[in-house]
């Protein structure tokens, strides 16, 4: 039985499934990742990505922040990808209870996801900074399009995106519900991630359920605990499924 035929099986016989996910979810959508060969963080920039994605570095050289991500960050025209969609089918048919997402891209939404919690934020909220006004990503390109080089609200303040930045915490109540529904799931399905990045990776340990499921393609530090291991593309394993 192939590996796909396993996580079929899985698949059929389960009700209450979570999915939790990161950057390569997005790469076959054509959003570059942090940490492959063609990722961010391998690219030249004036500062490391590390640096530029920082609280205190968006505070003191927004200008620079906004350079950056305007060029690498705001991806409006991005399409999902079949990982995206089976998990929305997924989710319509009662099966998945939950996508976690490490990503800030808003392409699970697109597909159609309800039931989406976005560890690091989402490109496509912003608040002005003094008043608190909400700005969509749409407006934000507007206004670098009309020759802004920081976005500012209409009350003089800066426009910050609602994405979690380095020095920043999580969000508490997505950080609680993640919790809530990873315990509660009796199939958890990791894929796109190297689970690198904490406090969001250390989310796996709160599953207690029947079959750990990991889709990467690199190695990742839980593939040993894994029942079932395959080391492909996501889009290609989530997209040969039937639901």
């Amino acid at each position: 039985m192939s590996a796909i035929e396993q996580l079929q099986q899985i698949i059929d016989n389960t009700e209450n499934i979570v999915f939790f996910g990161g950057a390569g979810v997005s790469t076959e959508s054509g959003i570059p990742d942090f940490r492959s060969v063609d990722g961010l963080y391998h690219q030249k920039y004036d500062y490391p990505p590390e640096t530029i994605l920082s609280h205190t570095f968006f505070m003191r050289q927004t200008k620079e922040f906004y350079r950056f991500y305007r060029d690498k960050m705001l991806v409006l025209d991005a399409e999902p990808n079949a990982a995206h969609n089976k998990l929305a089918e997924m989710e319509a048919c009662g099966k998945l209870k939950a996508v976690v997402t490490q990503n800030i891209d808003g392409l699970h939404q697109k597909a159609g996801s309800k039931k989406v919690l976005e560890l690091h934020g989402s490109i496509h909220r912003n608040y002005c900074q003094k008043c608190h006004r909400f700005y969509s990503a749409q407006e934000l390109l507007d206004m670098f399009e009309g020759g802004a080089d920081v976005p500012r609200c209409g009350c003089g303040g800066v426009i910050k995106p609602d994405v979690v930045l380095y020095e920043e915490g999580l969000d508490s109540q997505t950080m609680q519900e993640s919790v809530r529904c990873i315990s509660r799931a009796d199939v958890l399905i990791i894929g796109g991630t190297s689970l690198a990045v904490y406090p969001a990776a250390g989310l796996i340990d709160y599953f207690q359920g029947r079959h750990l499921v990991v889709i990467n393609m690199a190695p990742t530090p839980r593939d040993r605990q894994a029942d079932l291991l395959i080391q492909e593309k996501i889009g290609t394993v989530l997209g040969a499924l039937r639901v």
